[in-house]
């Protein structure tokens, strides 16, 4: 599937990556077992059999329009029935990232959109792994809470170089950098802003 894509700040990408680790580290299925160069934590906006690389500038000028972008990493949400399960950490869509996915609809006109993708039925997030059976599912959840737990109480410093303890560590803000669009037949990355 072609696809438009945002891209997460380098501190999100890596915490999202980490998620990935940790899954795969639990012999899990997980993102990290793509090796691909353009697998990448992000987030799809539209995902269809094809897309017109004349939309290309408009996209570019939409994303340096509107990216950054803040946004929030919620709760881990599953896709999915029987060994088809998807599990993603889902993003709080804002009105903001709502406008700008009906902008970029707006720009790539109708077509057959891939369901999920679509506006009115678009659930925004991040991937973390698929091909998950029920079982497989609560193991993955489990992990992620280990994960939280353990990141809660990591001492973290924040951009200013301030050192904060367990009682004041949380997730530092995300935002949404750059776009891209992938094109399968080509195998290509075409970066769109960042």
């Amino acid at each position: 599937m072609h696809s438009i894509e945002l891209l997460l700040d380098d501190v999100a990408d890596a915490r999202v990556r980490a998620q990935w680790a940790a899954l795969s580290d639990a012999g899990l299925p997980s993102q990290a077992d793509h090796a691909s160069g353009s697998n990448a934590p992000h987030v799809t906006l539209l995902a269809r059999r094809r897309i017109d690389e004349v939309t290309d500038p408009a996209l570019t000028d939409l994303f340096h329009g509107a990216l950054p972008s803040r946004v929030e990493l919620g709760a881990p949400l599953v896709f999915g029935r029987g060994r088809g399960h998807v599990l993603v950490r889902s993003i709080v869509a804002t009105r903001d990232l709502l406008d700008l996915h009906a902008a970029v609809h707006a720009i790539a006109g109708d077509d057959d959109d891939v369901p999920h993708s679509s506006p009115g039925r678009w659930v925004p997030h991040v991937t973390l792994a698929s091909r998950l059976d029920a079982e497989g599912v609560g193991r993955a959840l489990g992990v992620l809470d280990d994960f939280e737990d353990e990141e809660a109480h990591e001492t973290l410093e924040d951009a200013e170089g301030r050192v904060r303890g367990p009682d004041t560590a949380r997730a530092p803000e995300t935002h949404l950098v750059g776009g891209r669009r992938w094109d399968p037949s080509r195998r290509t990355i075409i970066v769109l802003g960042r």
